[in-house]
């Protein structure tokens, strides 16, 4: 595709998503990309940047906007919603590159039934679609990989990968959580959202990442996934705001981390202050925007859609 009909279709999905945003009562924010903290998570990994020379700490290009938009939820922002340059190391591929962008959005007030609204008129709106399928984690892992995630044992999720065909990568660890992933991303991932958009709810409390989990037998994690045409687009969840229990997940996410040999990350204090009494109950959510895009025009992969990615900048 040629530079300027990539930059007509780029400005027109922003144009269509702002649309959508706008009209139901969101603001447009921006967050810095360069902060002194980060949202320590257990399978990503920030850029660290010295500004103020190597014996200092470093400050972070943000993998995400998360940290710095929960601070402005806290401080009274209201519905809010940012298209925001993000960076993750080691990540390339036809769907995921070092540096991207994350239209991401924080809406007080609401659930996982608003959101599912939300998305049906999002994706009409942007991309044409009609609907939206609403499945549950135990349902989608017994259908396409014949198991229940809530009760498999970890001999289960081994024997599911193996009729699969697949291995964990060498530097996973083999647990439930690693084959669950596993699986999710080769085998889940490439059957939903096939005709219609898919929205995977009620995830194990072991993949809960700063969702909120909803008593039950099974407790479930109240998180989704969305899914178009095969291709993970968005995710997000009923966010946690008890201060103590976003320490504990942070703890969780460092020990994760140590144990595959990446090291924790600080834990950020500024965020950890925001949360409590301060910061609304409600949903917040990331989508991929150059996947966004990459569907919208029918391409194949991100490059496809974009005039620079991280190795021709």
């Amino acid at each position: 595709m040629a530079t300027r009909p990539i930059l007509e279709l780029r400005a027109d999905v922003r144009t269509r998503a702002r649309t959508v945003f706008d009209g139901l009562g969101f603001l447009e924010v921006d967050t810095p990309v360069l902060s002194a903290e980060v949202l320590p998570e257990a399978h990503i990994d920030p850029l660290a940047v010295h500004i103020d020379g190597d014996g200092r700490p470093p400050h972070y290009l943000q993998a995400s906007p998360e940290a710095l938009m929960k601070r402005l939820l806290a401080a009274g922002s209201g519905p809010i919603y940012q298209f925001a340059r993000s960076f993750r190391a080691g990540e390339f591929g036809d769907r995921h590159d070092v540096e991207f962008v994350l239209l991401e959005w924080y809406a007080p007030g609401t659930t996982l039934d608003d959101t599912a609204a939300f998305l049906e008129r999002f994706c009409g709106v942007v991309l044409g679609t009609q609907g939206i399928d609403r499945l549950t984690c135990r349902a989608a892992f017994q259908v396409h990989a014949g198991l229940d995630p809530f009760m498999a044992t970890l001999a289960d999720w081994r024997a599911a990968g193996l009729r699969a065909g697949l291995q964990l990568p060498e530097h996973h660890a083999d647990t439930a959580d690693d084959w669950f992933e596993l699986l999710l991303s080769e085998v889940l991932t490439p059957r939903l959202g096939r005709g219609r958009p898919t929205m995977l709810e009620e995830w194990p409390v072991s993949q809960a990442a700063f969702a909120r989990v909803a008593a039950g037998e099974p407790p479930v994690a109240r998180r989704f996934e969305l899914f178009v045409e095969g291709v993970e687009l968005a995710n997000g969840w009923e966010e946690e705001t008890r201060r103590a229990v976003l320490l504990e997940r942070i703890a969780t996410a460092n020990r994760v981390r140590q144990a595959g040999g990446r090291g924790g990350l600080p834990v950020p204090a500024r965020l950890v202050e925001a949360h409590g009494d301060a910061m609304p109950e409600g949903v917040g959510a990331a989508l991929g925007f150059d996947r966004l895009v990459m569907l919208a025009g029918g391409a194949p992969s991100i490059d496809a859609v974009r005039c620079f990615n991280s190795r021709t900048a």
